[in-house]
């Protein structure tokens, strides 16, 4: 840029392309525009999400990046990366549903998930069908000619309930039906892509990122054309994923398949020592032969069911509470999939949209108590988990 004034030098640095060589790992591209030599090249970039990058709100380099690890980790034909969880959610449902359109979901949902439902039902008049998920004769008995979409979560929060993928998808083949399946509970360890499901949502918050410092989602789909019909609804909804956030989730990735072996590991061993303590009423995690739907998850989760189970303490609602505040090393907050063990009372904080009639057809108790298990050795989370059942009971 010879021939300037250094005011203009100042404005227009030099941007070094990599030439003869390429980054061992995704770069971060922070900056939101790309230019263009040619007015024809610009308006291409408005085709698709996967055209050239013009503005970090349609596609930013480092969140291509994601996308695409996500895509190929799951088996799709594309994705959608976003700034929570939530966001891919909302993405996916206010992009594929309008007025009139029905929806079948399974009634152990996230408590945001049902909220957002409840929220479409009351302002735009989308019609929500709530089943247990335990049987796809469920969906064949809620089918209507308006059904748009049968939402469902491979592992529901917190009941642990395990869908069967396969028959669930079977029940609405053939029909103009879309699954879209969370599977924020249960990356690697299965594919739902691979069970006939359409659309599959990640809070890449969780397990993605795993070490507690980034909020984001992912929405992957089978179909190209299911995934340009949300992104083109995304760039007016604006749930963009920032390319910082990203970054640290293309890392986190890279220990993923580790933590969630550790995790699940460690979530069964703790589950078996609950299961035997007087204490414990019941003990909700698919590895445990009395689950409901054990057999289902040996066949969708062979390496594991995922580092989060839920227990049902025999005091009720305040033993929950006593519960909840008095572990020591393991902490009192939401979320999960982290590395550090964490603990919640649904009733009164992820769920606390439910009433107790809802809650209870969620099979979600007054002392249920939720715990995502991390990195920590077994033993030393037992000895906490051994003090806080003391002190509730």
């Amino acid at each position: 840029m010879t021939g300037h004034h250094p005011q203009t030098r100042a404005v227009h640095p030099p941007v070094i392309a990599p030439d003869g060589s390429r980054p061992l790992t995704v770069p971060i591209y922070q900056g939101h525009l790309f230019t263009f030599d040619a007015a024809d090249d610009l308006a291409a970039a408005f085709a698709g999400p996967d055209q050239a990058f013009f503005y970090a709100r349609m596609g930013n380099p480092t969140v291509r990046s994601l996308e695409r690890a996500v895509t190929e980790m799951e088996g799709g034909a594309g994705a959608l990366a976003t700034a929570s969880g939530m966001g891919a959610i909302n993405a996916v449902l206010m992009g594929l549903l309008r007025s009139g359109d029905h929806v079948i979901a399974q009634t152990a949902l996230y408590g945001g998930t049902y909220a957002l439902l409840q929220n479409l039902a009351e302002r735009w008049g989308v019609e929500v069908t709530f089943v247990p998920g335990d049987d796809p004769a469920e969906v064949h008995g809620a089918l209507r000619p308006t059904t748009r979409l049968l939402y469902l979560e491979t592992i529901a929060n917190p009941t642990t309930h395990v869908t069967d993928l396969p028959a669930f998808t079977a029940a609405v083949r053939g029909t103009d039906v879309l699954t879209v399946v969370d599977n924020t509970f249960a990356p690697l360890l299965c594919k739902p892509l691979d069970h006939g499901v359409d659309v599959v949502v990640h809070s890449a918050t969780k397990y993605f990122s795993g070490h507690g410092d980034i909020i984001g989602g992912v929405a992957v789909f089978a179909d190209p054309s299911v995934h340009h019909r949300v992104w083109k609804h995304a760039l007016e909804l604006g749930p963009t994923a920032d390319a910082f956030a990203a970054w640290l989730t293309v890392r986190g990735l890279a220990t993923m398949p580790m933590r969630v072996a550790r995790q699940s590991e460690s979530a069964l061993d703790l589950a078996r020592r609950l299961a035997a303590h007087p204490s414990v009423a019941r003990v909700h995690y698919p590895d445990l032969p009395d689950h409901p739907q054990h057999e289902v998850a040996r066949r969708l989760l062979p390496d594991g069911a995922g580092g989060v189970l839920a227990f049902e303490l025999a005091g009720g609602r305040e033993a929950g509470r006593v519960f909840s505040e008095t572990v020591e090393l393991i902490s009192l907050g939401p979320s999960l999939g982290n590395v550090a063990s964490l603990v919640m009372h649904p009733a009164s904080t992820s769920h606390r949209q439910m009433d107790a009639a809802t809650l209870a057809a969620a099979g979600i108790g007054e002392g249920t108590v939720r715990l995502s298990v991390g990195l920590e050795h077994p033993d030393d989370l037992w000895a906490d988990i051994e003090q806080a059942l003391r002190k509730a009971t």
